[in-house]
């Protein structure tokens, strides 16, 4: 069963949200605050954690600093925060410090099960990858593949070892952003809208919110890019959305 971390400093909101989750079939850990979230990550009980639901809102440590703070321990662990307001400077905030999605309060039990599951399979090893923008398998035209491995001016992307290099140091990327990289880079040149990565990396095709999207590429940039504000990898292309190279 997967376990899921519940980080609510309102006791009536995590609880229901424990029990509907519990009836879901999935494990539960719960904290009131950062502080405790942290300290049971860091135990033997954080071991044992696959994604953590985490409340913007809390008393002490905010939610962007813990955000913060489990992605500086860890790149693989999803995590999709909440929002009470749905306001847009607190989403895009928390997006940047590390959060892979987001759903605003009160959110019904179906649309919160549906993202973690999306989530959770974005985590899985070899999910979904392996499969270009054009929806087949395989070497795709102009790309410079070796079998699973290709080589763009000094970024290594190997897409059976779910691994990225650049000049031979390895680049950690959380699994959002690894499959934005892996879904552009299937395809060098083409353009894909905000809306086809929103359906192939988030399983988003009922919410048409870019900011998801914006904000996984600032992320991607600033790991892969030598200069990030003049992206050579992951180009802007406006009005339509982005696309991998031409270096």
């Amino acid at each position: 069963m997967p376990q899921v971390l519940l980080i609510e400093d309102d006791t009536s909101v995590r609880d229901g949200m424990e029990l509907v989750l519990r009836r879901h079939g999935y494990g539960v850990e719960t904290a009131a605050t950062g502080e405790e979230a942290l300290a049971l990550l860091a135990g033997e009980r954080g071991a044992a954690v696959e994604l953590a639901v985490l409340d913007l809102m809390l008393p002490g440590m905010d939610g962007f600093e813990v955000c913060r703070r489990i992605r500086a321990r860890t790149a693989t662990l999803p995590i999709i925060m909440l929002t009470a307001r749905g306001d847009d400077e607190d989403i895009v905030t928390g997006l940047e410090a590390g959060a892979d999605d987001y759903v605003v309060k009160p959110v019904t039990a179906p649309v919160l099960e549906a993202r973690i599951r999306a989530a959770l399979r974005r985590a899985e090893p070899g999910a979904g990858v392996g499969v270009g923008a054009s929806g087949s398998a395989g070497t795709g035209a102009g790309r410079p593949d070796h079998g699973d491995r290709s080589e763009h001016g000094g970024l290594v992307i190997d897409r059976a070892g779910l691994t990225v290099t650049k000049h031979g140091t390895p680049v950690a990327l959380p699994p959002t952003e690894l499959r934005v990289l892996l879904e552009l880079s299937a395809a060098p040149g083409r353009v894909l809208t905000r809306e086809h990565l929103l359906a192939s990396v988030w399983d988003h095709t009922f919410l048409g919110d870019s900011r998801l999207v914006d904000a996984a590429v600032g992320r991607l940039r600033a790991k892969i890019e030598d200069v990030p504000a003049r992206p050579r990898y992951v180009q802007t292309v406006r009005g339509f959305g982005y696309r991998f190279g031409p270096l």
